[in-house]
């Protein structure tokens, strides 16, 4: 008999590929109150994603060991497919917390292989399944904002790069930061491939509040880690030539995704309004509403450090607002978590009393 903490067969075989929001978004939220002075927050914060990723991994790799059919149908899956890209953010946070916490340089540098392996996996894995399947679905049924996690995991590799580069020695520096410059590069045009099906998507074909998924924040998330990568590429510039030669480039570019990004907060929140306040749709507890906190945070930590790097003090106030925002948000969704995992364990001792 299994231990009544263990999870039924039917929830590990349906566990969702986005499981890793939950560390993304813990994450981040971590970086975002340590960079306001909210270290024990952001302390207990980190010392919780350890423990979820952990966690996570290790129900990851037993749902690969049983379910290996159900696995490799996920990755094949047009809205499923996308979420295994929360594993190699979520990762590669991490990282950057045990840089960023002066924890350990080492573990931050091997969570950095290990998340850039992953994205190499699943990067060629996923769009090659989706480019040689044969049944597809239409344009309106087959994307949605999770496709975007693909660039905020792109572009986590280039913010952990960008933190590592400035701790090591100038020749190795140098190599990170190019590789940090070349992904960031590349997020952003994976962005452009992207954002321009899902606002074709949004404009051109019947959308109701079901279709409002939590994942749609990534359109605003997808941006602000482009800016908090471009921000860390600014701010390594004197110690490397090439940032430096490229340093108008670099700067114009952050600013233009942090616009774009600012430019998205609005139009969800209407949207947002309109699915829960006008639509009446029904707020339950999903897995993907992770994705809706961690663009919160990342807005917050990529203004920080945007206005850091380019001297805009001015944009302090929205800092502010935003880790608010942020903390709050991850405050409802744990709990949501909680009550889910309370939930489950209430129907698994009601199914053992009545076996």
């Amino acid at each position: 008999m299994q231990p009544e903490t263990a999870p039924p067969p039917s929830a590990l075989a349906g566990l969702s590929p986005a499981c890793f929001a939950m560390v993304m978004a813990t994450g981040i939220v971590s970086l975002a109150a340590r960079a306001q002075g909210f270290a024990s927050i952001a302390s207990a914060l980190f010392v919780l994603n350890i423990a979820a990723w952990l966690v996570f991994c290790a129900l990851s790799l037993l749902r690969v060991v049983r379910y290996p059919t159900r696995v490799l149908a996920d990755l094949a899956d047009h809205l499923r497919g996308p979420g295994f890209f929360t594993t190699v953010a979520a990762t590669a946070v991490l990282g950057s917390q045990f840089a960023l916490f002066g924890t350990s340089d080492l573990l931050a540098m091997a969570l950095g292989v290990i998340a850039a392996v992953l994205w190499l996996c699943f990067t060629y894995a996923i769009f090659t399944a989706f480019t040689i399947k044969q049944d597809k679905p239409p344009l309106d049924r087959g994307i949605n904002g999770a496709w975007l996690l693909a660039v905020v995991a792109t572009q986590s590799l280039a913010v952990l790069g960008a933190i590592v580069a400035a701790r090591l020695p100038q020749h190795f520096g140098l190599e990170l930061n190019f590789f940090a410059l070349s992904m960031w590069l590349f997020g952003g045009m994976l962005y452009i491939w992207m954002m321009s099906l899902i606002f074709y998507r949004y404009t051109f074909f019947a959308f109701g509040p079901g279709d409002l998924t939590p994942p749609y924040w990534i359109n605003m998330g997808a941006m602000a880690i482009s800016a908090l990568a471009g921000s860390l590429l600014i701010a390594n510039a004197p110690d490397a030539p090439l940032l430096q030669a490229l340093l108008p480039f670099i700067k114009g570019f952050t600013v233009l995704y942090w616009a774009t990004g600012t430019w998205w907060i609005p139009m969800l929140l209407v949207l947002s309004a309109w699915r829960y306040l006008y639509m009446r749709f029904p707020m339950r507890y999903d897995p993907l509403y992770w994705g809706a906190v961690f663009p919160l945070g990342m807005y917050c930590a990529c203004t920080h450090e945007m206005a850091s790097a380019l001297g805009l003090d001015f944009l302090g106030g929205l800092v502010s607002v935003f880790l608010y925002a942020a903390l709050a948000a991850w405050a409802v969704a744990f709990i949501g978590l909680l009550r889910r995992l309370l939930r489950m364990r209430r129907d698994a001792a009601s199914g053992l009393a009545t076996g």
